[in-house]
């Protein structure tokens, strides 16, 4: 039987040779003089799963009065569910203390990056407060606006030859007055504005992101359908492209994710499988420059390589872990913080979700680079370990 001994809250080491030896060959603990030193969730894992006992000054001290010692701390038992699943997939763990070498470079995808160029239009519209939205009754000019630059929706969707009005939405709407194109005969922009903020806060965060991409040449609508704000198109779509006139699908969307705002991860999580569902790219984005507040990365993960295990004597670490639970929030400040972390540590971050029956979802994130913009954008891909 593995024989650990609990000492204080800085100390549960290995308590004999053979529990050493044991223990080290399976990467457990770090060596600390003649002693094996554990973490908690180590010591936790091994009587848990390898029936290890741990021994106190007098006494047996089960699982639940070890862990009641250390429960206190945000996400603790997120961290323990995410450090056993990824264990028991034969995959060594290691925690951020933990000294390694690495040569590795966080990968950042570079997003190809124009410029947004309008020709001269003076289009008239009204505003509809209640619905957030702008009608343009000028045929020629609303039809030609949506067949060369893809704003609003001439007729109906995905049937441009049903109807004669262009509809903008609150971000079209904005954005083509913004660059003069557009006037409002009911409204001033910040009337408009004043509407679209009242029936949601974060609405100038929304619209830096639609701006800071419709910038740079592409097309952004609406994500509803993919249960997001945006979804995306590179630069060049038009509504109808192709020999067959067959409709334009995007490939990614967006989320935005105000670095002041927080989010339930299981409201987050849903948005992320329905976009995957439908085969496409899931980006969030964390508008804007500031202060970030650290949420620190919970374990050092050692992956496979040609179908076997990576270990910390044939291979160095690819990835660090932040661990979460179902029901937890998070903020935009501190994701960002904890993904800047990774980057510090050269180390691809990933997210592992712990639901409440203990099952664990890993998400990998990768950086985006938008040259030009001040925001935070991240690729979300789901992975199977």
């Amino acid at each position: 039987m593995l024989e650990l001994s609990y000492k204080s809250k800085t100390s549960i080491y290995a308590k004999d040779q053979s529990t050493k030896d044991i223990l080290q060959r399976g990467f457990f603990g770090n060596a600390s003089g003649s002693r094996l030193k554990l973490s908690v969730i180590e010591a936790l894992y091994l009587m848990d799963v390898r029936n290890a006992r741990c021994s106190g000054k007098t006494t047996e001290i089960s699982f639940s009065n070890l862990a009641s010692r250390f429960s206190k701390p945000r996400r603790f038992m997120a961290r323990y569910l995410t450090y056993k699943d990824w264990r028991d997939r034969g995959l060594v763990v290691k925690d951020t203390k933990y000294r390694y070498s690495t040569t590795n470079k966080n990968p950042v995808k570079t997003y190809p990056s124009g410029k947004f160029s309008l020709a001269h239009y003076a289009l008239h519209g009204t505003f509809f407060s209640s619905d957030l939205t702008t009608m343009i009754d000028e045929k020629e000019k609303g039809r030609e606006l949506y067949d060369r630059y893809w704003f609003g929706q001439y007729g109906s969707y995905k049937a441009a030859d049903r109807g004669q009005l262009n509809k903008l939405d609150i971000y079209e709407t904005v954005f083509l007055m913004e660059k003069g194109a557009l006037s409002v005969q009911n409204a001033t922009k910040s009337a408009i504005v004043k509407a679209a903020t009242a029936r949601r806060r974060d609405f100038q965060k929304m619209y830096d992101v639609y701006r800071d991409w419709r910038e740079k040449g592409y097309v952004i609508k609406t994500g509803f359908k993919f249960g997001t704000h945006f979804r995306v198109y590179f630069p060049g779509a038009k509504p109808i492209t192709g020999a067959d006139n067959g409709w334009t699908h995007s490939r990614h969307v967006i989320h935005v994710f105000p670095k002041d705002s927080r989010l339930l991860i299981s409201e987050w999580a849903r948005a992320i499988r329905v976009a995957h569902s439908v085969r496409k790219t899931f980006i969030l984005a964390v508008p804007g420059s500031s202060s970030e507040k650290r949420l620190s990365p919970d374990f050092i993960l050692y992956h496979r390589k040609g179908g076997e295990a990576e270990n910390p004597e044939n291979a160095s670490p690819r990835y660090v872990m932040l661990s979460l639970g179902e029901e937890e929030h998070i903020g935009g400040r501190e994701f960002a913080g904890a993904i800047s972390e990774a980057k510090r540590m050269h180390l691809e971050p990933i997210l592992a979700i712990a639901d409440r029956e203990t099952a664990v979802t890993y998400y990998k994130v990768r950086q985006i680079k938008l040259p030009g913009s001040d925001s935070d954008y991240y690729e979300i891909d789901w992975m199977q370990p």
